[in-house]
Formats: structure tokens, C-alpha cells, sequence
């Protein structure tokens, strides 16, 4: 059983002997794996960096354009705001400067038909008189 034994125990041995140096080949390939993963990451990492400062650029740059951009608003709002009143204000003038003396003149216009009215029917009046006084003088005997 000796000889049957040594070979076993060689077996084993030689066993032994390959899973070692497959998990230091494994160990092997998995450190060459990963240094290849950190150089992949570390040109990720400098490929990408301008791109993320050309972006932070593109991006303040907007902001900035938006803060003028609604600067420019609230001034246009402000010079339409004040246009509105001038105008509000220049037709409020306009009407108070043209409607007062049209009321006046309308007034005068009306006391001027109102005279004439008056003057015609005094003159209708005078002459239904006339030719009332001749009939009656014609039937007073």
C-alpha cells in the first residue's frame, strides 16, 4: 500500500500545485485587469474634464444671458408702463382741453336754438292774432 499511497499523495501534490498556479494566474490577469480598468478610468477622467468645463462655461454663460435677458424685460416693461401713462395722461388733457369748450359751445348752441325757437313762435303767435283781430273785426258790426 506504500506505492499505491506515494501516488496518491503525488496526485494530490501535483493537484495542489495546479489550482496554485492557477489562482496566481488568476490573481495575475485579474491585477493586470484591473490596472487596465484604472487606466481606461484615468483617460475617461482627462478626456471628459474639458468637456465638463466647456459645459460649466456654456452653462454661466446662459445664466448670464438670462440675467440680462430679463433685465432687458423689466426695462421694456418700464418704458412701456411709462408710455401708458403719458399717453393716459395726454389724452386726459386733450379731452379736458377739447370736451370743456364743446360742452360750451354746445350750451351756446342750444340757448341759440332756444332763442329762435322763442323768436318764431312769438312771430307765429303775433300773426294768428292779426288774423284773429280781422275776423273779429269782420263780424263785429
Amino acid at each position: 500500500m506504500t506505492g499505491w499511497n506515494d501516488v496518491f499523495l503525488g496526485v494530490i501534490a501535483v493537484a495542489t500545485l495546479a489550482i496554485a498556479v492557477a489562482q496566481i494566474a488568476v490573481i495575475v490577469v485579474a491585477g493586470r485587469a484591473a490596472r487596465r480598468v484604472a487606466q481606461l478610468a484615468e483617460q475617461f477622467e482627462r478626456d471628459i474634464k474639458p468637456l465638463f468645463g466647456h459645459l460649466n462655461a456654456i452653462g454661466s454663460d446662459a445664466a448670464r444671458a438670462a440675467a440680462l435677458a430679463a433685465a432687458q424685460v423689466e426695462r421694456a416693461d418700464e418704458l412701456f408702463t411709462d408710455l401708458a401713462v403719458r399717453v393716459e395722461e395726454t389724452l386726459s388733457t386733450v379731452q379736458h382741453t377739447v370736451i370743456g369748450p364743446v360742452r360750451e359751445g354746445k350750451a351756446m348752441l342750444s340757448a341759440f336754438r332756444a332763442a329762435l325757437q322763442a323768436i318764431r313762435e312769438l312771430r307765429q303767435s303775433g300773426r294768428a292774432r292779426q288774423g284773429r283781430a280781422e275776423d273779429e273785426d269782420a263780424l263785429f258790426i
